[in-house]
């Protein structure tokens, strides 16, 4: 039924954000969304970051975000390679300093750069 996914999915626009629930490492969230036909949410602007951020919170686990650091430039990417258009890094982030090559969204929306094998939700975009 509709009800068993409240909270769990956002809207905004065309996109749709959706979670399964499950903490796992950046490669196996991927592999997951992509598998249901998405990919790993990533927010473009300040309302698709508050659609996520609300799924974040309704889970109260932070998530890993489709941007990756890219492999020649060491600037954070969207997984398609193009550069960000929007950005919400919480205070003195990102300083992973190039060894921390994935990003994870904290409960009050904002960004963190995060090494890539810790277990974070899963949020996709459709």
């Amino acid at each position: 039924s509709a009800l068993a996914l409240n909270g769990k999915i956002r809207k905004v626009g065309d996109q749709i954000f959706a979670s399964n629930g499950k903490k796992v490492d950046f490669a196996s969230a991927l592999q997951s969304c992509e598998e249901a036909g998405g990919t790993l949410a990533a927010p473009k602007n300040e309302e698709e970051n508050k659609a996520i951020m609300d799924i974040v919170k309704q889970y109260n686990q932070y998530a890993y975000l489709g941007i990756r650091m890219g492999e020649t430039s060491g600037q954070f990417k969207y997984l398609n390679g193009m550069p960000l258009t929007y950005v919400s890094w919480h205070q003195h982030e990102p300083n992973g300093k190039g060894k921390e090559k994935c990003v994870e969204m904290y409960t009050d929306g904002t960004w963190n750069d995060k090494k890539c094998n810790m277990n974070r939700l899963t949020i996709c975009k459709f």
